[in-house]
């Protein structure tokens, strides 16, 4: 059996090959899990953006220091198990390589999942390491497969910047300026913070998204980065930055005077990533969700946390996926070369934002 993966190089994300090479044995203890289908959005982007920075690079190494594999959020089914407590069959839901195959060690069992113990990955966020087994999980269901791998970490996301804004008091602004407003991510938040009382939500976007981004009607309104004068200086507001532009993060950090709060949760313009120094304003502060839901799984209870996040993932998928004008549509692509050639899509920007890529390497 071997397994085919996408390798994008470290330092210039646009150059990328494939690489097949034969499944190595498995040890007592592991698992290999078929990767079946995962999504691909600006989320895999900012993860390889910040890979050196965030570790991301280092879930599913590549054996090559100028090399590295992107994870990426999907579903598997295991089709070996040398672990008395994972059978062959099992469909698990979790945070896969860009590849045919992942081996896995699964540890500290649970009938609703277990943890990666790979030695290599016991120094990163045990979040990132979790692997949900379907058949108990309570956010699955057969037929929403792709909406789950695409939607539900960015939302989890979305759902916690609200909440943290909402646990500071929106550090007194009653404005939110969202960048990237046609990212998942942001109109997942745009969703969330549409339902607070006294918080205008205003969306930034290019020109060629703006119709879309108003049609979600998340947003109480929406400019282009060029327009931000329609919004006034003395205005009280927190900027949520999904886009990671360095020249739109100073000019809203020079224009707005009352600016409280600025947090930094991804990049999703990488060719224009910046660094933060020198700013007027508050130091831009990076999102780190999983602090987040620590934060809340120790205030209120694991079963509190996702009995909320479940009712709010509910209510937003129930929107997103309306027949009548869907937020999103699913987009199949099959085989190691659609893979590559989606990866360079979606890097590039260039897909339709109410397109969501699903990618799998094996061919259909």
């Amino acid at each position: 059996m071997s397994t085919t993966q996408l390798l994008v190089r470290k330092d210039h994300l646009a150059t990328t090959r494939l690489q097949t090479r034969e499944d190595t044995a498995l040890a007592e203890g592991q698992v290999r899990v078929r990767v079946d289908d995962f999504a691909l959005t600006s989320n895999n982007i900012t993860y390889a953006a910040f890979g050196a920075a965030m570790s991301y690079w280092d879930f599913f190494p590549s054996g090559e220091d100028d090399w590295g594999v992107i994870p990426v959020w999907g579903f598997g089914t295991v089709v070996q198990s040398l672990h008395p407590g994972v059978a062959v069959g099992e469909r698990l839901y979790g945070y896969f390589p860009m590849a045919g195959h992942a081996v896995l060690q699964p540890d500290r069992l649970k009938p609703d999942g277990f943890a990666d113990a790979a030695p290599h990955r016991a120094g990163l966020h045990a979040v990132y390491n979790r692997y949900t087994r379907c058949n108990a999980d309570p956010f699955y269901t057969a037929d929403t497969e792709a909406i789950q791998a695409l939607l539900r970490p960015l939302f989890i996301t979305s759902w916690l910047i609200d909440d943290f804004l909402l646990d500071n008091n929106f550090f007194g602004a009653t404005t939110v300026l969202l960048s990237s407003a046609s990212s998942k991510t942001a109109y997942g938040t745009a969703f969330q913070l549409a339902q607070r009382a006294g918080i205008e939500v205003i969306g930034l976007t290019s020109p060629g998204n703006k119709l879309f981004c108003e049609s979600l009607g998340c947003y109480t309104r929406v400019i282009g980065y060029d327009e931000l004068e329609q919004v006034p200086s003395d205005t009280e507001c927190v900027y949520v930055d999904f886009a990671g532009n360095a020249a739109l993060r100073l000019a809203i950090h020079t224009r707005f005077v009352n600016l409280r709060y600025s947090s930094a949760i991804g990049g999703t313009h990488v060719e224009q990533l910046g660094g933060a120094k020198d700013l007027p304003g508050p130091r831009p502060t990076l999102f780190f969700a999983p602090a987040q839901i620590k934060k809340r799984s120790d205030e209120w209870g694991g079963a509190v946390l996702n009995e909320r996040l479940l009712a709010a993932w509910t209510a937003f998928t129930a929107q997103v996926t309306a027949p009548a004008a869907p937020w999103l549509v699913p987009d199949h692509f099959r085989g190691p070369d659609a893979v590559q050639a989606a990866y360079l899509e979606v890097l590039g920007g260039r897909g339709h934002p109410r397109v969501g890529h699903m990618l799998s390497m094996h061919p259909a």
